[in-house]
């Protein structure tokens, strides 16, 4: 095991190298830190919208016009939550531990989580709300048992079609995220071994 957390050429443990890349963190760029730090932010922020839009739409077309802030607050909340947690996870933190070495993992990565997450989850979230706000002030006809997902269907293709654009946008800035955020990952690379290798020197 001590073999494996050793890195090939360098003498570098695992260890060594997450600690070293969180010191040279700091001596980033203040853009450069604050694009990595509150990045993820930004498309949380980007979800929380789409929530609000996908909820509005289907508030439309489902003429529900009562409880207009109790449905919108869990779309907005809700998406910004689950899509920076999801890009932490997936990107960010697997960067700062060294986990992810890959560009095009890494850019695949930040534009599914900003499709996903950022947008099909929001649309997808807003319809159970609706629905079962529809259901209990009838404000919409509703099928019988049976025929609910076909509705379901029926009420999210347009919604989808016009949220086309967001679903791109989110994906777009996912992937933009993602590049940057591996940009900033190599350049912590290089300041760590460039660091190592003037101690060995000295």
């Amino acid at each position: 095991n001590t073999q494996k957390d050793v890195a090939p050429g360098n003498g570098l443990t695992r260890a060594a190298i997450i600690e070293m890349m969180a010191k040279n963190f700091e001596r980033l760029p203040d853009i450069e830190k604050k694009l990595f730090l509150y990045g993820p932010m930004y498309l949380g922020g980007n979800a929380a919208l789409a929530g609000l839009i996908s909820n509005s739409l289907y508030r439309r077309t489902l003429n529900v016009k009562q409880a207009a802030i109790s449905s919108s607050l869990p779309m907005a909340v809700l998406p910004f939550i689950t899509t920076f947690a999801l890009y932490n996870a997936a990107v960010s933190s697997p960067l700062m531990s060294a986990d992810l070495n890959c560009p095009s993992c890494v850019m695949m990565r930040g534009a599914l989580i900003g499709v996903v997450g950022g947008g099909v989850y929001p649309i997808l979230l807003a319809l159970p709300v609706n629905v079962g706000l529809a259901a209990r002030y009838s404000t919409a006809p509703l099928p019988e048992k049976g025929g609910q997902i076909r509705f379901w269907v029926d009420v999210t293709r347009p919604i989808l079609r016009r949220m086309r654009a967001v679903l791109v946008l989110q994906g777009f800035f996912g992937t933009y995220l993602s590049s940057r955020h591996f940009q900033t990952y190599t350049q912590l690379v290089e300041m760590t071994f460039a660091s190592h290798r003037e101690e060995l020197k000295d």
